[in-house]
């Protein structure tokens, strides 16, 4: 969600003991029927995979790839080397190869079908595979060979691509690099190589993304923070080394849709384009919130014009969120689908990219090798499609209830001892029925919350609140405005 003037709470005072959390998670877990722990005979059979995995003959170890991830994550699906060509660049991507390890039916797939995905809560992640093969043995781990799924594509030098190869080989990543790092070597001049042509590439692709007309909502993340056996809260905007990194991946992904749609065989993340009432009711919120916006001006150049540090530009960014709802799977064999467009990429569009943490990257990968390779399809991969569009759509909806539900047990913690203090936060949401009734961010500490008051709120407006409930047991937090 967006804040205005980010505060990232990191003091021992404002934690929460981790032990009661802990025990938090425990029961949102058991509401959701979900658990870290696998089944024994999963877990065997993830050990004995992990022990012999099916090694591709391209040797392409002599590319130094590098991952670049957040400082804990094991769990790494990418590695990335990029070299100049001429006045265009050649990215080679290596993803985590984890059909060089699960056969379709045994009990590893088996128990990934169930599951979807890896859930993200904390210190208290559901992975979708046992970590012997997610944090080991096909995490591309850094000096450690690894089968891979190697794409290779040409970035001219305008940022568009033009060309990609798909094919499986070894890999070996030379360092195991973390997002803030890298930035810092980035800020001080020092980057070169890689790093430095990531910089490049990713300009150019979020250039192309503008006149595209791609849209990326300048949304902070909440996150919790990690001191010792403390958690805290804090808005987090992404450093800028993060969207270079993610345009790679999102290039990769515009890749593989467009080797599916030619073929007319595959699994694409769509998103319908937004409702027209939707845009006018947006454009209403605009005026309402004294924020220019010409007719003229399409959506997504709009929301690149917003500063999310002013508050009424922070609602609205938030009311612009409801635009990019609805997003999905949707699978194909013999006719592209009516409408195969990801709305806010405005292209077609695949995930292919993170094999580890979704189950449905590893059968769109299958299809573009096939394809790229010039043999059919697998049987396994034909036969799965129909039914992975439901699958992923359960998972997804699993995760956003894991993931919220322990932010608010957080949230809930955090504040338990300070029921009846006021704090300055801004209106972000007032309910179209209700107008007594939105969401408020609050600062320090950082938290999202619900706000019922006896007057209509002002929306985008900075106001002091009043806490009046932080229930741990029920996950509730509640504030109200301070009159006068």
């Amino acid at each position: 969600m967006p804040s205005s003037r980010v505060v990232r709470v990191r003091s021992v005072d404002d934690g929460v003991a981790a032990d009661r959390l802990r025990a938090g998670i425990q029961r949102i877990q058991d509401e959701l029927g979900v658990t870290p722990e696998f089944p024994p005979e999963v877990e065997a059979a993830a050990r004995e995979a992990a022990a012999s995995p099916r090694l591709p003959d391209l040797d392409r170890t002599d590319i130094p790839f590098v991952t670049i991830d957040p400082e804990s994550a094991m769990d790494l699906d990418q590695a990335l080397h990029i070299e100049a060509d001429g006045d265009g660049f050649v990215v080679h991507y290596a993803i985590a190869d984890v059909a060089a390890f699960v056969q379709p039916g045994d009990p590893v797939d088996v128990e990934a079908n169930n599951r979807g995905e890896t859930l993200y809560g904390v210190d208290s992640k559901v992975p979708l595979h046992p970590k012997v093969l997610s944090e080991d043995a096909a995490s591309l781990l850094p000096d450690q060979v690894r089968p891979a799924v190697l794409w290779t594509i040409r970035v001219n030098g305008d940022g568009e691509r033009s060309d990609v190869q798909v094919e499986r080989a070894r890999v070996r990543s030379t360092a195991k690099l973390s997002y803030d790092g890298v930035q810092a070597e980035l800020d001080a001049g020092r980057a070169d190589g890689t790093i430095a042509l990531l910089q490049k590439v990713g300009e150019l692709r979020l250039a192309r993304e503008a006149v595209r007309g791609g849209v990326a909502l300048p949304l902070p993340e909440q996150e919790v923070d990690v001191v010792g056996e403390r958690w805290h809260l804090e808005f987090r905007e992404q450093l800028p080394v993060e969207r270079w990194n993610a345009q790679i991946s999102l290039l990769t992904g515009y890749a593989a849709a467009a080797l599916m749609v030619y073929a007319r065989v595959g699994l694409l993340r769509t998103l319908p384009p937004p409702d027209p009432h939707d845009v006018q009711r947006l454009h209403r919120t605009a005026r309402a919130l004294g924020i220019e916006w010409p007719a003229e001006q399409l959506y997504p150049d709009f929301i690149r014009s917003l500063d999310p540090e002013l508050p009424a530009h922070a609602a609205m960014v938030n009311a612009s969120a409801r635009l990019l709802r609805g997003s999905g799977y949707v699978a194909f064999d013999g006719e592209v689908p009516a409408q195969p467009q990801h709305a806010a990429l405005a292209s077609e569009y695949a995930h292919v990219t993170a094999p580890l943490r979704r189950l449905g990257d590893r059968y769109a990968t299958e299809v573009c090798l096939a394809l790229c390779a010039g043999t059919d399809v697998p049987d396994w991969v034909i036969a799965a499609l129909p039914g992975l569009p439901k699958t992923l759509a359960s998972s997804g909806s699993r995760s956003r209830a894991y993931e919220r539900a322990v932010l608010d047990l957080v949230e809930a913690g955090v504040l338990s001892d300070r029921v009846g203090d006021e704090f300055p936060g801004v209106i972000v949401d007032v309910d179209e029925k209700d107008p007594q009734r939105g969401v408020a961010l609050i600062h320090d500490p950082d938290v999202e919350a619900r706000v019922v008051g006896t007057a209509p709120l002002p929306l985008g407006t900075d106001v002091r609140l009043r806490l009046t409930v932080a229930d741990v047991e029920t996950r509730k937090v509640e504030f109200e405005p301070v009159s006068g």
